[in-house]
């Protein structure tokens, strides 16, 4: 145990160092992270387990840090384990800095989640606790870690904390552990005029432990946290009650503490110097790391060595004794895939792709046995009990099964899906309806910024879900994700893959694709009515470069006609009745756009010509294939919300028929 004074000095360290940060780039929130630097102190530098040589371990602990806000906090102590210079603290929120505004997930920096949006990063958090007992359940020697999360007042008021908080519960997860910083001030306001509830209770009504501290005192916090890691049915909430602005002092010296003002924006002028000098420091040279406080953290280091050399001979011996054990884990944590054979896949004709899409879970289910699939009250509508079938749902005390059953809590199922991902050693995918794909968008974006390979399954695709009525019908809903196959990560990739199967074979490939895509998320947009199969001799397997003609497609087209999923056959169907009038058709199954667009200008040109006249079809908003009809194109979409009838009714009522197809196209010949 250290010193406390030590320990008050280290997190006075941190105060310094942040509000500095904040100082110098004249932009950030200091009064947060002034307040947290205890705990955040005691954390690293006595309780946080990894390799300071080896930062992808992967039995080391992991911070989740959901107030992306307060990364001057986090780059502080980050700085002081040695993870960041001081030169790069001084660059906080600066063009091409390693300490942006929020973190972006960086492990070698010691950085596990991208935080920004409140609420997210706790729930990601939830994810990993649930994958580390996922792995604990299958190499119980060598997975021992502890995930650990920091939330704020905002993070506790966002919804989602609601789902991450009934989830945990439930599946009690005695290795979170989570540090609420409860400080009672929020960006405009305080918190008592936002929220009167009880926050313990709610906690423990939920299945938490839950431990209230001065969340400044280092004796506290590490009580808490040794009392926290004693806890075997439960995981515990620490509400730390934490001064925002801790030390922090005005330009005429009186107290700046427990101030809104602090909380998002510089302290300024006198108020800085002067708070500065209150915390020990010289505001002429703040960034600087202490000498006692490097020497803290320095016997962190060795300390962790050790901790680390024994947990590696333990690795070593249990390997030994294990060997096939320990190829496993080597390959679940290193993206292996097993070998399937893809082509032994039996599809039934005809069927909805959803029901496509459950006969490969049913096989990734006893193949891939890392692999745990997600669903929002919908296993048994979304078809991911294809894979609940071969398997068993997580219950507390019982992780020996693969499948995730998140309640009807659509954002937080696909958070835990993420945090599963950020943890490593797993292969996350959750299903639900397309239409509520609206509640995940937030995850998604950040998926998609973090480039973690969660596979989105999407079913009842289109206005054909039909007596449900508009509530349930995806019109939009298409256009706003394949904008995120047009959106660029900072790799300059795609940030997502977008899959929309045309019929049952194309879902095999699709699936393929989405399982090997382990760079980016992938979203698989299914039917919920059954699709008539492409033409015999289809090249299926051209669907991973994203746009293919399907068979029966004739040399030097008077029209190319373009789809993804089920309207490909409905423009099958229409080339028929063209046929009959001697016209040259074309058709097109584009399943992903974006992976179009990646290929070659020849390729693309073979495929669709620049000088072709095209007709696109898409049971969604025409823009949907506006880009790939070009100008001089036609597309025929829906451009309202859905209605309530059959589906079959729909397709007539709205023209999505062969014959409103055959129409189209002489009205544009």
């Amino acid at each position: 145990m250290n010193d406390n004074k030590l320990m008050n000095r280290a997190a006075d360290n941190i105060r310094i160092l942040a509000a500095s940060m904040v100082e110098k780039a004249n932009s950030g929130h200091p009064g947060g992270a002034m307040g947290g630097a205890d705990f955040a102190n005691v954390l690293f530098s006595e309780f946080l387990v990894y390799d300071p040589e080896n930062p992808t371990w992967e039995g080391r602990d992991r911070f989740f840090l959901d107030p992306g806000h307060m990364s001057p906090m986090l780059y502080s102590v980050l700085a002081l384990s040695g993870k960041f210079t001081i030169e790069e603290l001084k660059e906080f929120r600066q063009w091409g800095s390693p300490t942006p505004g929020h973190p972006e997930r960086d492990i070698m920096r010691g950085i596990e989640n991208t935080s920004g949006p409140l609420g997210q990063g706790h729930t990601f958090a939830v994810g990993a606790a649930i994958a580390a007992k996922f792995m604990k359940a299958r190499f119980e020697e060598v997975t021992p870690q502890t995930i650990y999360a920091y939330i704020s007042d905002g993070g506790i008021q966002e919804e989602i904390s609601q789902g991450a908080g009934r989830i945990a519960g439930t599946l009690g997860l005695d290795n979170l552990i989570m540090f609420y910083d409860s400080n009672d001030i929020q960006l405009s306001t305080e918190t008592k005029d936002v929220s009167l509830e009880d926050t313990a209770k709610k906690y423990e009504a939920w299945g938490w432990k839950v431990i209230t501290i001065n969340g400044n005192d280092p004796d506290a916090i590490r009580a808490a946290l040794t009392e926290a890691k004693a806890e075997t049915e439960r995981p515990t909430l620490i509400i730390g009650h934490t001064v925002m602005g801790k030390g922090a002092r005005k330009a005429d010296g009186s107290s700046y503490e427990a101030c809104c003002a602090t909380h998002g924006a510089p302290l300024g002028g006198d108020a800085y110097v002067n708070t500065i000098k209150n915390l020990g420091g010289d505001p002429t040279n703040p960034f600087v790391i202490f000498p006692e406080v490097a020497e803290l953290y320095a016997k962190r280091r060795e300390e962790l060595k050790a901790i680390v050399a024994e947990k590696y001979a333990i690795k070593a011996a249990w390997a030994k004794a294990n060997p096939e054990k320990a190829a496993k884990l080597e390959a679940f944590f290193s993206n292996k895939l097993p070998d399937i054979d893809w082509n032994a896949i039996e599809q039934k004709a005809n069927s909805a792709t959803r029901a496509a899409s459950a006969t490969v879970l049913g096989v990734l289910a006893t193949q891939v046995e890392n692999m745990i699939v997600a669903s929002a009250d919908l296993s048994n509508s979304d078809k991911t009990d294809g894979f609940l079938k071969k398997t068993h749902a997580f219950k507390k005390g019982d992780f020996t099964g693969a499948f995730f059953q998140a309640g009807v809590a659509e954002l937080t199922m696909a958070c835990c899906c993420i945090g599963m991902a950020l943890h490593g050693g797993v292969i996350p995918a959750c299903g639900t309806f397309f239409v509520f794909s609206d509640y995940m968008k937030p995850a998604v974006r950040m998926a998609a910024l973090m480039e973690v390979p969660v596979k989105f399954i999407w079913t009842h695709d289109a206005f054909r879900v039909g007596e449900d009525g508009p509530t349930h019908e995806p019109v939009e809903q298409e256009a706003q994700i394949r904008l995120m196959e047009k959106l660029k990560n900072h790799k300059g990739h795609n940030s997502m893959l977008v899959l929309r199967p045309a019929d049952a074979e194309e879902t095999t490939v699709a699936w393929k694709l989405a399982l090997e895509n382990m760079s980016t998320p992938t979203a698989l947009i299914l039917s919920r009515q059954n699709i008539t199969n492409l033409p015999a001799g289809t090249p299926y397997q051209q669907a991973a470069q994203g746009a293919y003609i399907v068979a029966g497609s004739d040399e030097n087209p008077d029209i190319v006609l373009v789809a993804s999923g089920s309207e490909v056959a409905t423009l099958v169907a229409g080339s028929e009745l063209l046929h009959k009038d001697g016209i040259k058709v074309r058709v097109v199954s584009v399943p992903s756009e974006g992976l179009f667009r990646n290929q070659t200008p020849e390729y693309q040109e073979s495929i669709i010509p620049a000088s072709a006249k095209v007709f696109g079809l898409t049971a969604g908003l025409p823009v949907t294939l506006q880009g790939l009809v070009g100008p001089c194109g036609k597309v025929w979409g829906l451009e309202s919300f859905g209605f309530s009838a059959p589906y079959k009714v729909l397709d007539e009522k709205l023209g999505f028929t062969a014959e409103n197809v055959y129409k189209q196209v002489k009205a544009m010949l």
